[in-house]
């Protein structure tokens, strides 16, 4: 079985938590880390190199949109999904162009929808 390493990235640890619980559902999926920045991402997709990073929009300082196109520089092979609130006709318009996997609206988040992801 193939591991999945996660790295959450949110600014608000509800969601972290949250998103935490749903891993931990999927067999083979594991949290190695978390970060409420995304200069903290930065520094942790490079350190840890997860396999997919729950990449929040709206972070302070860098936004996960930017954060997304730095770390896909650094490390092409990492599978970035977006999480936010927005509906997917609200998403800012460079989401489509950083280089994301997917978007999920944070309520749509589910184990059954993280494991149809390709990984």
């Amino acid at each position: 079985m193939q591991v999945v390493d996660v790295l959450i990235v949110d600014d608000q640890a509800p969601f972290r938590s949250v998103a935490r619980a749903l891993i931990r559902l999927l067999p083979g999926w594991r949290v190695v880390g978390e970060a409420e920045t995304g200069e903290d991402a930065l520094d942790l997709a490079i350190g840890d190199r997860p396999t997919m990073i729950l990449m929040d929009i709206n972070l302070p300082g860098i936004n996960g949109i930017e954060a997304t196109r730095r770390i896909l520089a650094e490390s092409p092979d990492v599978k970035i999904v977006l999480v936010s609130t927005y509906a997917a006709d609200d998403l800012p318009p460079d989401a489509g162009t950083c280089g994301a996997l997917a978007y999920i609206r944070k309520d749509d988040l589910t184990p059954a929808l993280l494991r149809a992801l390709p990984v």
